[in-house]
């Protein structure tokens, strides 16, 4: 019983090793896979998408609900699931919490899912990154225009 759990325990070192994780991007695609899952749902879409409109500043939990239209209770639940997928923060003002995109976490879920997508060929990635483009110029660009 020893020997196996020996080796048991052998085999479960390795598993859990970073150089394993790393190697094997075991957990970027559970991270990938988490948040994907989190957003397959409507209401929580939604939420994340009006939550991404009201950067920086965020969102209150029951002004969320008012505007998505949806009991309070049931938002709660849908937040968990989005927090626990690092796809949104939240903060304690007071009586309310606040919560906010975690647009970092998303890029790096998007950037995930592109990284390996043309395998070096910029003839195939060229459309896809042409259609990312940002509706909106960064700041530094646009207080430049402005001036």
């Amino acid at each position: 019983m020893s020997t196996v759990f020996l080796e048991y325990s052998k085999y479960w070192l390795a598993l859990t090793s970073t150089d394993y994780f790393h190697k094997s991007r075991y957990m970027e695609d559970e991270k990938a896979i988490l948040a994907l899952a989190a957003l397959a749902q409507s209401t929580r879409l939604q939420a994340f998408r009006t939550l991404v409109q009201h950067e920086p500043e965020g969102l209150a939990a029951g002004d969320l609900a008012r505007a998505l239209e949806v009991p309070q209770n049931t938002l709660s639940a849908h937040l968990a699931i989005l927090s626990r997928a690092d796809l949104v923060t939240s903060e304690r003002h007071s009586r309310s919490i606040v919560y906010r995109a975690n647009l970092p976490a998303f890029q790096s879920i998007a950037l995930f899912l592109l990284q390996d997508c043309c395998g070096g060929r910029t003839e195939i990635c060229a459309p896809v990154i042409e259609s990312l483009k940002p509706c909106c110029p960064p700041r530094g660009k646009k207080e430049k225009l402005r001036a």
